[in-house]
């Protein structure tokens, strides 16, 4: 299993010191989660933290864009050193120019679907994408109840990427924990997006890697 960090649950006081575990953790990449007020009801951080994060991390960086017209974005996305820009498909009036814009920008293209947005809306795009995120909880804060359905969400995205023989890599983002990531794993999922459970644990390090090395078995 693919673990990112979400870094909207780390310790602004002391951003370094919680960056540096993450670079010396089992941790694949580090989840940026850039919220404007508009599109979610709340605000988190810019490019200049995008920026300085850059500088410290050594992990790809999985920059989620929680805002409104996303595709204006993409070149500075690129220049703070981005790996992956995640956009959301509700956001996004003309959806395939901004996937295409990404990879044109050299960095992966996913999109996002909120709880409510159903996976047939990709159809059309599906075998373009390196990545979905499907929210597990409503955008825009953390440390929110895990949604049910979204297991089933993950089945369905995992048979029309089947279907479709696209290579996008299934990630989940909201009330992730051994419990729901382990029945995630099973429905499907490749990555799993941890904010509170890993910086709020008492030991992170060890927290990534039960993540990393969670037990597939049982039923969901």
């Amino acid at each position: 299993m693919l673990v990112s960090p979400s870094l909207l649950a780390a310790n602004f006081g002391n951003l370094e010191q919680d960056i540096h575990m993450i670079n010396d953790s089992e941790a694949d990449m580090l989840h940026l989660d850039v919220m404007d007020g508009v599109f979610v009801p709340n605000i988190s951080f810019g490019f200049p933290v995008l920026k300085a994060v850059n500088r410290l991390c050594t992990k790809p960086l999985d920059v989620h864009l929680m805002i409104v017209e996303p595709q204006k974005f993409v070149t500075r996305v690129r220049d703070i050193g981005a790996s992956i820009m995640n956009v959301h498909q509700e956001a996004c009036l003309h959806l395939d120019r901004t996937i295409h814009e990404i990879k044109q920008a050299g960095m992966k293209a996913a999109v996002t679907l909120n709880p409510a947005t159903p996976v047939s809306t990709l159809v059309d795009i599906i075998a373009e994408l390196d990545m979905v995120l499907l929210m597990s909880v409503n955008p825009g804060f953390g440390g929110q109840k895990f949604i049910e359905n979204t297991i089933t969400k993950v089945q369905r995205l995992k048979a029309l990427i089947a279907e479709t023989g696209s290579q996008a890599l299934i990630e989940i983002d909201g009330g992730v924990n051994l419990e729901t990531g382990t029945r995630l794993a099973l429905a499907g999922a490749d990555i799993l997006v941890a904010g509170s459970y890993v910086f709020n644990a008492n030991d992170p390090l060890a927290t990534i890697h039960q993540l990393k090395n969670l037990t597939i078995n049982g039923p969901i």
